[in-house]
């Protein structure tokens, strides 16, 4: 059994790492941890999802918690149910784009505020790891059943009017994830042409896993995108709380690319205003930006610490290389894929361009990507790193360690909260510097 709490959730293989004892056990501590009152509880498409919803809302219960309990859902239609009703925090039942044999459990505190390791899931965890699982309540807590989902397309629709969007053709791979019950209504009073793919509910996942970031599970979209002639592709993961993005060609656009695309329309809206990116992030984000009139902040990689620093800093959207776009409203942040692809198209329709052409504003830029490495000393390879690049630029230590050249180029190296892998990431003014850049990056690092 591994230990199913994690820097951001509670995941793990379902009737080993994750069981409804878990699941009621983690309720109680949610609610003596946090003393909520009123508590939002959603669940994903996989078949362990009634059970284990069902444990935890009894933990609850149990501790006096009411729960609104708003069933088959989206982790950002939890995010928004729990704005939206002022409860004092949610859960969703989800293992969000892993396979199909595993679950988990995403906690957050009123406005949709994350609870990660450092920001309250520790809490929970020593509770549960305890038993310190506090009071029964002499008055259990009730269940109230609501549907939420029109409610949530009007909310989505309040960033972008239906009627806003301009025709393109459009393949939307759902892949088998909560998006095939979000997306029909979504799009439905739009101009957009939806070809729909693994809209079905089926939490085993029978064509692909639902993690659009891995390149064998975009090769059916990117298949029917170059068949019909489509604009462009989009795919979403398991809980669409990410949204992934290729374009005509089938050529994937890496999410830091799409973070400068949609500070665009957040900037024209909102001038002046500050943009969060996460230490992997293209130097196009922070050039676009500082274009347009606005500012931006570097932070860790991970939806938690984003969101929560995007809060003390009052940032007005942010987003990261690995999918996750974060939004505000109010004073409430919260990502999500359903948003961030209606975002996107309605981007687009002002631009009056397809993907591709949109694009073409980040040919000066040249990213690595994420290469992992298998080491056996990670703190010993950054040191290593430190040592050759840091006299060749500014050290930052925001998350792993950067080194920041004058011309441009910037190398990062993290070191993964999980496995013995050292994560790289780097950046140069052309294709051949960054080649030349990652190579000796790579070398020292597996030396």
């Amino acid at each position: 059994m591994a230990a199913p709490f994690k820097a951001y959730d509670v995941r793990g293989i379902y009737g080993d790492d994750v069981t409804e004892a878990l699941a009621y056990q983690v309720g109680r501590a949610y609610a003596a941890f946090t003393g909520a009152r009123r508590v939002i509880v959603g669940r994903d498409m996989r078949d362990s999802g009634p059970s284990l919803s069902a444990a935890l809302m009894k933990g609850l219960n149990e501790a006096g918690v009411d729960v609104v309990d708003i069933g088959l859902c989206s982790t950002d239609m939890m995010y928004f149910a729990v704005i939206d009703r002022k409860t004092d925090g949610g859960i969703m039942v989800t293992a969000s784009h892993n396979p199909a044999q595993y679950q988990g459990l995403k906690c957050v505190r009123e406005k949709a505020i994350p609870m990660g390791l450092g920001s309250g899931l520790e809490a929970i965890e020593a509770r549960v790891r305890s038993g310190d699982l506090g009071q029964p309540s002499a008055t259990p807590g009730t269940i109230t059943q609501i549907d939420v989902l029109d409610d949530f397309i009007a909310f989505m629709h309040s960033f972008v009017p239906p009627e806003s969007l301009k025709p393109l053709k459009v393949v939307i791979d759902a892949g088998n994830g909560m998006g095939g019950l979000i997306l029909p209504k979504l799009f439905e009073k739009t101009a957009i042409e939806v070809t729909p793919l693994f809209y079905e509910l089926d939490g085993t996942f029978p064509n692909h896993e639902a993690n659009p970031l891995i390149e064998e599970n975009r090769r059916d979209m990117v298949a029917k995108v170059k068949e019909i002639g489509a604009d462009l592709g989009i795919g979403l993961d398991g809980d669409t709380d990410r949204a992934f993005f290729v374009d005509a060609d089938g050529t994937f656009i890496s999410g830091d690319f799409i973070v400068g695309l949609l500070a665009q329309p957040v900037l024209a809206a909102h001038p002046g205003a500050l943009i969060v990116y996460d230490v992997r992030c293209s130097n196009y984000v922070k050039d676009t930006v500082a274009r347009l009139g606005g500012r931006t902040k570097m932070w860790q990689v991970g939806h938690a610490p984003a969101k929560n620093f995007m809060r003390e800093h009052k940032a007005e959207f942010g987003g990261e290389v690995s999918g996750h776009y974060y939004f505000r409203h109010h004073d409430a942040y919260f990502d999500s894929g359903n948003l961030t692809a209606l975002l996107l198209l309605k981007t687009l329709s002002d631009k009056g361009v397809g993907l591709k052409e949109a694009m073409k504003e980040t040919a000066d830029y040249h990213i690595s990507g994420e290469i992992n490495s298998v080491v056996q000393d990670p703190q010993g390879a950054l040191a290593k790193i430190e040592a050759a690049f840091g006299p060749r630029g500014e050290i930052l230590r925001i998350d792993g360690i950067s080194i920041v050249g004058v011309t441009g180029w910037w190398v990062n190296v993290r070191i993964s909260n999980t496995e013995p892998l050292v994560r790289l990431n780097c950046e140069a003014e052309s294709a051949e510097a960054m080649e030349k850049l990652r190579d000796e990056a790579l070398a020292i690092i597996r030396s």
